[in-house]
């Protein structure tokens, strides 16, 4: 048992240490140099949080460039219920590019990054419902897990655990890490951690505290303990100051919308004291930061110093002998203390920093199949004058070492071209914590070992062994597909495991309004050469489809083609699933492949099951012309179009054309903030209404509007919404026609909506404007902004906070009906 503890904790240790890219950047002189003092510095930080970017990055940076500690970030969640501003990616979509927007943020100011299995529900207003919706223990247990995996000696809450946090996540953050604070020390909570990790007890847990709009006040609480820090210095070594790193890291977060401009100048921060020892003066106060506190670790102390003092800016290299002496006395050490795994690995890397080593395999396509070849290239190259030797090379796929003894000559590339074959264990290059599916909240994982990290292990990597003064030095680095593109020049993607084939369907929901067939598309991709079978529809019963299977074969790897089914819905309404499912060799595929690509994140590829949502329902739509002005992104236009309309996007070519003929226009989720050209169509627009045209506009948010007034009269936004998906919504106008043309609107319509009822809704209007709908959540006052519509002229303008972005895509029937009231207005009269 003491061996299995031994090798399990050995393995989470190293799995502590930041992840490895593919290519090895060259570092400056004085960046090394910064990293020789991080030696010496064995303090630790964990950062605790609700979202991605509710860290402040600035404390971040400073923690981990000026005061050297280790420094790391827990989010809760990964962001999969915000809103997206650069494409249509919602749920855990988003979570993966603010996963991904998270990891290029900590690159930059120097923390790691880690999660809990947390989903991010959206908008929440308490921490009670937050508590309701997540599974209490097992976040509990995460926030838990993670203090005693990363042992920080100080942990930092971005927000307090009461409503002056606002959002319900932000405060349930603070209350989980408050209550894990102490539980982490209790070998009585959460005893099944303890196979693999120990109890720990933080010296203190403090909140970096803020006033009303983030500024940064001296606390008036003066009962309460507290320390200030000075943050807006500048590290002549980076040649930043940290409120510069700081701007650099928020940008980051693109998808919000976050980018930001560096103040220069002075920044103070306040720590207010909750629980365990109060500093006095500074953050390590009562902590050892230094070796004293690692048994027997003299030499390695004495080492460290001489390898600061003695460091030569023109000649890293020189810093070699001693940093791996360090390395040879850091293998006497306690090789479970987490310090020492965590200096081992600070030491190789500038082991390789100080030589210029490189080293990377790329394979010459981007993705493969488990069980076929894969030809790589290997690349390695010595730019630092000091003997090393390759000694071996291991590649996945490979049983044994390729034994090679080459000694590498300054600036000389060794490259070899091999053919591995893949593994046929391996899996599919899913996200880990979507392999399952949601559960109460929770993203499912079996392995207690796997919470918290950023993204997968990579299963494909190259082992790269060399011998530096007699002593052999191992590093692991993922297989990454490496093309010039050119504009952009060198550019590296993520090496992908996928299945066989691959079912896209074309749709992620179908609607049927009436009793008539629908065509539905199935895109078969071949992820791999000479891929034979069949591909079929499965639908339950009542359901017809036709034909019953097609046939495929394809040479080529990438081959894809569209398959057309027709389906016929039963004659009463229904709601069922549907599922694109290909057989090869015996062998059932059914997941989608689907890519999201931006510029500013690494590509991500996942594989959701290849389904839809099948629904019969009694949808009038008499809007049969539409046109769509896209805002911050959303997929409204797909469903429009499965309610029978022609949906023209409103582009500036097309905007400056007559509208006279669109049934309605249709502004999308945040046009009014992001289309700058929306101010030069603005007159254009309400005349189209005056006219007798019907306008629809989606939400807006009450900043940085680009026209001063939406509407043909005035009204205000605020940041009213319904956070309560099932919250009631009473009905203020019974015989408003948009309640009943040409649909008859009733409860039923409400149910089934999703993560909320709506957001930023009106907040003041003029009287020609009427109220439809009155919401609230529980405990809160009545919210009557969250549908208005005016007449003006001839024609009909409607605002609405209703979440329709999120209901249509996802299939909701309801929203569906409504919506088709909302466009067919016009045709009422």
């Amino acid at each position: 048992m003491k061996s299995i503890f031994y090798k399990s904790y050995l393995f989470l240790l190293l799995l502590l240490i930041p992840k490895a890219y593919s290519q090895s950047p060259a570092v400056p002189s004085s960046e090394i140099l910064q990293n020789l003092k991080k030696l010496n510095m064995l303090g630790s930080v964990l950062y605790i949080a609700a979202h991605p970017d509710d860290e402040n990055t600035l404390m971040l940076a400073y923690l981990s460039k000026d005061r050297l500690a280790r420094t790391a970030y827990l989010s809760l969640t990964r962001g999969d219920g915000g809103q997206n501003l650069i494409g249509a990616e919602q749920g855990y979509n988003i979570g993966i590019i603010r996963t991904q927007e998270l990891l290029a943020a900590r690159r930059i100011d120097g923390a790691e990054q880690f999660f809990s299995r947390a989903y991010d529900f959206g908008f929440s207003k308490t921490r009670e419902e937050t508590l309701n919706f997540w599974d209490r223990d097992k976040v509990l247990g995460d926030v838990v897990w993670m203090i005693r995996k990363y042992q920080p000696d100080v942990i930092i809450t971005r927000f307090p655990p009461d409503p002056r946090a606002g959002h319900g996540h932000h405060q349930t953050s603070a209350y989980m890490a408050e209550e894990a604070f102490k539980l982490a020390a209790d070998s009585r909570s959460y005893p099944d951690q303890l196979a693999y990790v120990k109890p720990w007890q933080a010296k203190r847990i403090v909140w970096n505290s803020y006033n009303r709009g983030f500024t940064n006040e001296a606390p008036t609480e003066t009962n309460v303990p507290y320390i200030a820090v000075e943050l807006g210095g500048f590290n002549p070594l980076l040649g930043k100051s940290y409120t510069e790193i700081a701007a650099e890291s928020r940008s980051q977060h693109k998808s919000q919308g976050f980018g930001s401009s560096a103040v220069r100048d002075q920044r103070t921060d306040y720590l207010l004291h909750t629980a365990g020892v109060p500093a006095q003066k500074g953050i390590f106060d009562g902590v050892d930061t230094s070796w004293a506190r690692v048994p027997n670790s003299a030499a390695v102390a004495r080492l460290v110093k001489e390898a600061i003092s003695t460091f030569n800016m023109s000649q890293p290299a020189a810093s070699v002998p001693t940093l791996v002496r360090i390395h040879k006395e850091l293998h006497k050490l306690d090789q479970k203390n987490v310090l020492v795994q965590a200096k081992k690995q600070e030491v190789e890397s500038l082991i390789q920093q100080c030589l210029g080593l490189w080293f990377e395999t790329n394979p010459t396509e981007y993705s493969a199949v488990p069980g076929t070849p894969v030809d790589l290239r290997i690349n390695v190259v010595k730019r630092g004058n000091y003997p090393v030797k390759l000694v071996g090379i291991q590649w996945t796929g490979r049983a044994g070492d390729s034994t090679l003894n080459k000694s590498l000559q300054l600036n000389k590339a060794e490259n070899l071209m091999i053919r591995a074959s893949l593994p046929t264990s391996l899996k599919s290059s899913q996200p880990y914590w979507l392999e399952q599916p949601l559960q109460k909240g929770i993203f499912q994982i079996n392995d207690q070992r796997a919470i918290g990290y950023p993204e997968n292990t990579s299963q494909t990597v190259t082992r790269y062994t060399f011998e530096i003064d007699g002593q052999p030095f191992t590093f692991s680095q993922p297989w990454v597909y490496k093309f010039t593109d050119p504009v952009a020049g060198e550019q590296y993607r993520p090496f992908e495991i996928r299945p066989a084939v691959t079912t896209n369907l074309n749709e992620s929901a179908y609607i049927f309004t009436s009793s008539s067939p629908q065509q539905v598309l199935v895109l078969v991709k071949a992820q791999q050469k000479n891929v034979k079978g069949t591909v079929k529809l499965q639908v339950p019963a009542g359901w017809n489809v036709e034909p019953a299977s097609h046939s495929f074969q394809f040479n080529d790897k990438y081959q894809e083609e569209t398959y057309q089914f027709t389906v016929v819905p039963p004659a009463q309404n229904q709601e069922a699933a549907l599922r694109a499912v290909a057989t090869v060799n015996g062998q059932e595929y059914a997941t989608s492949l689907r890519t999201i690509q931006y510029a500013h994140i690494p590509t991500q590829t996942i594989f959701p099951p290849a389904e839809a949502k099948l629904a019969r329902v009694d949808v009038q739509n008499l809007a049969k012309r539409i046109g769509y002005i896209a805002g911050a992104g959303d997929d409204v236009p797909a469903a429009l179009r499965q309610m029978g309309a022609t949906v023209v996007m409103l582009n500036e070519g097309e905007l400056s054309k007559d509208l006279s003929g669109y049934d309605a226009i249709v502004v999308g989720v945040r046009a009014y903030n992001t289309e700058e050209r929306l101010r030069f169509y603005q007159d254009k627009l309400m005349n189209y209404v005056k006219n007798g045209g019907t306008m629809v506009v989606q939400y807006a948010t009450p900043q940085g509007q680009k026209v001063p007034q939406l509407g043909p009269y005035p009204f205000k936004l605020g940041r009213d919404r319904v956070a309560e998906e099932d919250a009631e919504m009473r009905v203020l106008k019974p015989n408003h026609p948009l309640l009943n043309f040409p649909n008859k609107i009733g409860p039923k319509d409400f149910e089934g909506w999703v993560q909320e009822r709506g957001l930023y809704f009106a907040e003041e209007w003029a009287p020609e404007y009427q109220p439809v709908f009155s919401s609230n959540d529980v405990g809160e006052t009545p919210k009557e902004g969250s549908l208005i519509y005016a007449p003006y002229g001839k024609g009909h303008y409607i605002y609405t906070g209703l979440s329709f972005f999120r209901e249509l895509p996802a299939g909701v029937t309801g929203a569906y009906r409504l919506f088709a009231n909302l466009i067919s207005v016009g045709k009422a009269n």
